[in-house]
């Protein structure tokens, strides 16, 4: 449905260079990545924002790489949703068509659908400065929908609305891709709206596409140590495999040493990656079976739960679930087991 070849833009210092991506019919597409990294551009390239971008945009089999937004069957919603201040929910809605030529028997009855799919109707005449986060992105979406688009780009959509709504709004999206058959490109901060929505997703840096994969590829076997860092695994370090047999392997980080189940060779230098939900902590010293022995050197506690520092020869960072953290009542100077598991440890060429 959406195929990029070699998609280059330089605007000021910032260059997206040479993207190459093949999104799907009807597959719900992320791009993730760091602030800066040029998501928004990224989408603005395939909606043809930019007359000056190279390469190849090709929509439906259909080269667009020339042609202009109004021109290219998409329909793009920003994080700030761009509703115009000075016309009504209702006239917000209809003006993808007004500009089309629709006439306005035929513009009414699909606006007022489109209303009462969303749930606005209380909003029809009000402007946009009088609604909150939510209605707004509602409205945004109905005005991107009139025109009946084959692809919507959605940029970070759920940024401004409560977090209380944001599982509504997610399933809002689930009903109309599978009732219209969008093909949908979202761009996202939050691992939680890849889990929910994402067929796929691709890793961007620094103007560049650094991995394509599933949500099980990206976040549990990043290709390499930037995307691992991004992707959530805070424990990232340098080893050496001491002993490689049948996939089983020892691995020596510092002055330890780690089980971990690889293919690399004996000898090999690596990075071994290890995510902080993986580690689990035990009371007391670790003298078991893929446990080692540290000591709490910092606690920090955040909305969904608690971040662990500790030390066992090289720093660890441990994430607990509040109420497992309260129930062993761990304190910093605490004699602990970190221990991990030979499965969840990824290594990736040192």
């Amino acid at each position: 449905m959406i195929r990029l070849e070699g998609v280059s833009l330089t605007l000021g210092s910032f260059s997206l260079g040479g993207i190459d991506l093949s999104i799907g019919e009807g597959e719900h597409f992320f791009v993730i990545g760091p602030s800066g990294a040029g998501k928004t551009i990224l989408l603005e390239a395939i909606a043809g924002i930019h007359p000056g971008a190279g390469g190849r945009v090709i929509l439906g089999g259909r080269d667009v790489s020339g042609l202009p937004p109004e021109r290219r069957g998409i329909a793009l919603v920003y994080q700030d949703y761009g509703l115009f201040p000075h016309l009504t929910v209702a006239e917000n809605i209809a003006f993808g068509l007004m500009t089309r030529g629709r006439p306005r028997w035929e513009i009414v009855p699909m606006v007022e659908s489109l209303i009462a799919q969303f749930g606005i109707g209380p909003l029809s005449g009000r402007h946009p400065g009088s609604l909150s986060g939510g209605e707004k992105q509602r409205v945004a979406l109905a005005r991107a929908l009139a025109t009946d688009p084959p692809i919507l780009l959605l940029d970070e959509p759920f940024a401004a609305i409560d977090p209380q709504l944001r599982e509504q709004f997610m399933a809002d999206l689930r009903t109309l891709r599978r009732e219209k058959g969008l093909t949908i490109v979202q761009v996202s901060h939050s691992r939680e709206e890849v889990f929910a929505l994402a067929d796929r997703a691709a890793v961007l840096i620094g103007g560049s596409v650094r991995q394509v994969g599933s949500r099980e590829e990206v976040f549990r076997r990043p290709v390499s140590v930037e995307v691992a860092r991004f992707t959530g695994f805070e424990n990232v370090f340098p080893g050496q495999v001491l002993s490689s047999h049948s996939g089983h392997a020892e691995i020596r980080i510092g002055g330890l040493v780690l089980s971990a189940h690889t293919t690399f060779p004996t000898g090999s230098r690596v990075m071994v990656c290890i995510r902080g939900e993986d580690v689990t902590l035990a009371p007391g010293p670790g003298n078991g079976e893929d446990c080692l022995p540290g000591v709490i050197t910092g606690i920090s506690e955040g909305e969904h739960g608690v971040r662990v520092r500790a030390d066992t020869g090289v720093p660890i960072v441990v994430h607990l679930a509040k109420r497992e953290f309260r129930e062993q009542g761990y304190q910093s100077g605490d004699y602990v087991a970190i221990c991990i598991d030979p499965a969840v440890v990824h290594m990736l060429p040192g």
